[in-house]
């Protein structure tokens, strides 16, 4: 029987199978969903990835990742707006539910976060005319403030909805719940995200975290009241699955068929 409320972002597992191996993985087990990245798209092959993905019969809930918008002069900011443009291009031939934006931070030597943002908001003004045309829709990714430096300097829930007010069109927002669980105002932003949330990503927060990136937990681990959060979002009208996505050493080191069996029972038993 195929759980068609729970989608595994390929990170999971990608240190255990390629593309090709992950998808028939998830169909083996059931799984309705995978968000792939763009550099396994590109280790498979676009066309490639295209094909296996549609024979699976698996749901794209998105793909990750676009954005990383600042760049120190012009010609790099333009590089990464063509380089969103390609990014439109595969989330259309793959059939994504969504483009996953991830800001960028501060351009190397800059202190100027201010700036930084206004480069993403430029960037994504650029590229949403293509995301039109195409049919894609951009989903805003608010990161955890300790990313602000390095990958991503819209931080908040919020700030990623104030981006969508300002540009409209098809742009929308993700509920990480690693990124946003700690915000004060997640309640109410979550219910002024509305229709607009696209894409939903869980995972958990360790009490004791050792490394910024590399030690996400596995869902029930952690300290996140996920179903807190998928009560507040279906509210707010988002109906889609639930997305695992967990970076980490620890479970990168587990068989990929032991994570998503794990995935699995912790999306029935604590999302």
């Amino acid at each position: 029987m195929r759980i068609d409320g729970l989608s595994i972002n390929l990170a999971t597992v990608r240190a255990q199978w390629s593309l090709r191996e992950a998808v028939a993985a998830c169909v083996r087990h059931g799984i309705g969903g995978i968000d792939p990245w763009r550099d396994q798209l590109a280790a498979t092959g676009l066309d490639d990835a295209r094909r296996i993905i549609a024979d699976s019969g698996l749901r794209v809930t998105g793909l990750c990742r676009g954005g990383l918008f600042p760049a120190a002069d012009p010609a790099g900011r333009a590089a990464a707006i063509d380089e969103n443009r390609r990014a439109i291009d595969e989330a259309a031939a793959i059939a994504a539910d969504c483009l996953i934006l991830v800001a960028g931070g501060l351009p190397a030597g800059s202190r100027d976060i201010a700036g930084a943002r206004l480069m993403v908001e430029e960037g994504i003004a650029a590229i949403l005319p293509q995301a039109r045309a195409t049919g894609v829709k951009l989903a805003i990714e608010p990161l955890h403030p300790m990313y602000a430096a390095d990958r991503c300097c819209v931080n908040t829930l919020a700030h990623a909805l104030d981006i969508c007010d300002r540009l409209r069109g098809d742009l929308g927002v993700v509920v990480d719940v690693y990124h946003v669980w700690w915000d004060p105002d997640l309640t109410r932003q979550i219910a002024r995200a509305g229709r607009r949330i696209l894409a939903h990503h869980v995972n958990d927060w360790l009490r004791s975290t050792t490394d910024l990136l590399f030690d996400r937990g596995m869902m029930g681990d952690g300290v996140i009241p996920l179903r807190q959060i998928r009560k507040l979002v279906e509210v707010a009208g988002y109906g889609g699955p639930q997305e695992v996505e967990i970076f980490s050493h620890a479970w990168s080191r587990r068989s990929g068929d032991d994570v998503l069996a794990t995935c699995i029972e912790r999306f029935r038993t604590v999302c």
